[in-house]
């Protein structure tokens, strides 16, 4: 007996009570789940449990805070969609429009500001589809701080309805990014890297009605 049929041999021996048929997946996905406040609090306890920052703040003061967090990271200029609203842009900081620049430009600015498509709270997950106020996949993974903006209203408390909401971007072909903390990865002897597929640093504010 060769080695090969020595192999398949094992093969089926191992595999000789499993069913022909495979059972059938259990779709009945939960829907509908806490939204508003509640979801919004416990997405901010989740973003928390990664090594990421999460401050709830007022939609009034935003330009400020963001100011603010520019300051502790010492990020003098930064990148941001060139649909960045007016009331995210921040007092003395140097906003790079992101028309198609390079990734060598994208990597010397001190980070980048966007919006989100929207915030699933059990897995304190940010989810970036390239829509409105986003910007395109590689002004949020070149720079290594990424300063995220998550509107309350945006917070979902499952993951089947965070990716319900994705549909429309799933027809129109745009990319789907999932972000749970910052870019972390270990190699093969689990040492823990940062910063290999996305930003090192990632600061969330979390915007109140």
């Amino acid at each position: 007996m060769s080695a090969r049929d020595e192999l398949l041999r094992r093969v089926r021996e191992a595999l000789h009570d499993v069913p022909a048929e495979a059972p059938p997946v259990e779709r009945a996905y939960r829907r509908t789940g806490a939204a508003g406040p509640a979801a919004a609090r416990l997405f901010a306890e989740r973003v928390a449990d990664y090594d990421a920052t999460v401050s709830r703040v007022n939609a009034g003061e935003l330009d400020r805070v963001i100011a603010e967090r520019c300051r502790e990271r010492s990020a003098s200029r930064i990148a941001a969609p060139v649909d960045l609203p007016p009331e995210w842009r921040p007092p003395g900081v140097e906003l790079v429009a992101d028309e198609h620049l390079t990734k060598e430009t994208l990597d010397t600015v001190d980070g980048v500001v966007t919006g989100c498509a929207l915030a699933i709270a059990e897995t304190g997950t940010i989810v970036l589809d390239c829509g409105a106020r986003q910007g395109r996949r590689a002004l949020t993974l070149v720079p290594d701080w990424h300063l995220c903006i998550v509107e309350e209203s945006q917070v979902v408390e499952t993951v089947p309805q965070g990716v319900e909401l994705l549909e429309e971007a799933v027809r129109a072909g745009r990319p789907i990014t999932f972000v749970s903390g910052p870019s972390a990865t270990s190699d093969i002897e689990l040492s823990r890297v940062a910063g290999v597929h996305g930003p090192r640093t990632l600061d969330v504010l979390l915007v109140s009605a």
